[in-house]
């Protein structure tokens, strides 16, 4: 018996593991461990459990009808994961375990001990790159080494994916007679420790859905994606993110596509969808950063000398930041959004971090724990990446001096305020020309509905850039 260990890869296409287990003869299963009180310690956000479950139910039912049956382990932590994954082998007599390679270290620690485990039972291992275009390891500098620096990254990994190449795996056919299926939320062992199983009917799961938004975007926006990708207000972006965290479509898919598409693949910023190819890459090198610097998954900065930088822990500022009440109508907006919705748009991301680090200097760990708690499409590389990119600890972060301005960030990215009008109720009426510094319109309408700034962003700045200037001292 072969066994398919699926994680955040939960899809029949593109899964090289899956593929490699229905290669030639013999029985296959798969399994899915589920892990509560591990997510919850790795702060996942419920909205992002509810996806992900919502996907295996999908992803159960399309194995069973190939005669394929789905095994669902709950094993509450990683620890534990070995153990339980050596009995399920016993009990089926299974031979060999297929898995695509985690990256995070928690899960590479998991999986080295299953494989230790397993070993004992004479079970073989085999692990798969089914995370990344390219596998961590493959885009190398002239010396051998992984690079660190975003910019010969993204052109080393242009020309190794033009000279190498990639393919995309097929999904398997039917193994046998379809074996039937039974939902999650029918099983014994979901209780109230597992949450809320009915998925958010915003995120509709299944690889066919993520196949339509991508060719959506791909026809719609991805030749106007560099003009609009900044614009909360605007469709101008994939929403492709929830999909690629859980695995239901994969970067190579993307890629692919995009190429399709296009009828080439771009190589520069002058080529037409470029921009969105970049973002892969971008997505790519986080992720090949996470395995080159394992303390990346321990809170540490990506710049060693930034540990010693004076954060604050300010409760009080931290949960007016988190709860869309810090006087700024961008920040309180997208933070608004995320509370409502388990997603954000890239560009208030990046406001809202730098908000936090540079206008709050509140430690970056927190508001990297707070997004991963709340959004749909958490996922270490990408939202630890950018996190440290805003506080400056991280890659190819912007210089200490480079300061976001929340308030002529709104004005240059949502001009109108149609998108803080849709998140800030109490703004709602303004005037488009108010809408982005309301409170002397607020004071002469005699109201005091929306909170004063919290802090004043010049005097912020300034301490700001005096907490990275003492490094150097």
């Amino acid at each position: 018996m072969k066994l398919v260990w699926f994680r955040n890869d939960l899809r029949l296409a593109d899964n090289p593991a899956l593929r490699h287990a229905c290669a030639g003869d013999g029985p296959v299963a798969a399994l899915f461990i589920i892990s509560p009180t591990q997510w919850r310690q790795h702060k996942m956000a419920p909205i992002r459990q509810r996806f992900m479950l919502a996907q295996v139910d999908e992803l159960g039912r399309e194995l069973a009808a190939l005669g394929i049956q789905l095994h669902l382990l709950r094993v509450e932590t990683f620890a534990e994961v070995p153990a339980a994954l050596a009995n399920l082998c016993r009990e089926q007599g299974v031979t060999q375990l297929y898995a695509n390679q985690a990256i995070e270290i928690d899960e590479q620690r998991r999986d080295h001990a299953v494989s230790a485990a397993l070993a004992e039972q004479a079970v073989s291992c085999h692990w798969f790159n089914g995370c990344c275009v390219l596998p961590p390891g493959r885009v190398l500098t002239g010396s051998g080494e992984m690079f660190k620096v975003f910019t010969p990254f993204s052109r080393a990994w242009l020309k190794a994916l033009d000279e190498e190449g990639f393919v995309i795996h097929r999904a398997p056919t039917p193994r046998g007679e379809s074996l039937p299926w039974q939902p999650l939320a029918e099983r014994e062992w979901v209780d109230a420790a597992l949450g809320e199983l009915t998925p958010d009917p915003r995120w509709l799961v299944g690889e066919a859905e993520a196949r339509r938004r991508l060719n959506d975007f791909l026809e719609q926006a991805v030749l106007d994606y560099g003009e609009t990708r900044d614009f909360p207000a605007i469709a101008g972006t994939s929403v492709l993110s929830p999909y690629l965290a859980a695995g239901i479509i994969s970067p190579r898919q993307c890629v692919a596509a995009l190429q399709q598409r296009l009828g080439y693949r771009p190589q520069s910023k002058a080529q037409p969808g470029f921009v969105w190819l970049n973002e892969l890459i971008w997505r790519e090198f986080y992720r090949h950063l996470l395995v080159l610097i394992p303390t990346l998954s321990m809170n540490r900065p990506f710049k060693p000398e930034t540990a010693d930088l004076p954060w604050s822990w300010d409760p009080d500022a931290f949960a007016a930041w988190c709860e869309g009440r810090t006087g700024y109508p961008i920040v309180d907006a997208a933070m608004r959004c995320l509370n409502a919705t388990g997603w954000m748009h890239n560009r208030l991301r990046m406001i809202v971090a730098s908000f936090l680090t540079k206008d709050l200097h509140i430690h970056w760990r927190l508001g990297e724990d707070y997004f991963m708690s709340r959004l749909i499409d958490g996922d270490l590389a990408a939202n630890n990446g950018g996190w440290q990119w805003a506080a400056g600890t991280g890659a190819d972060a912007a210089p200490y001096f480079r300061v976001f301005n929340p308030t002529t960030q709104g004005q240059r990215f949502d001009p109108q305020g149609e998108f803080i009008r849709t998140w800030v109720t109490e703004l709602a009426d303004i005037p488009a020309a108010y809408v982005h510094q309301p409170h002397d319109w607020l004071r002469l309408k005699g109201r005091q509905d929306y909170p004063a700034p919290m802090v004043d962003h010049a005097v912020a700045r300034v301490r700001a850039i005096e907490m990275f200037r003492s490094l150097e001292k």
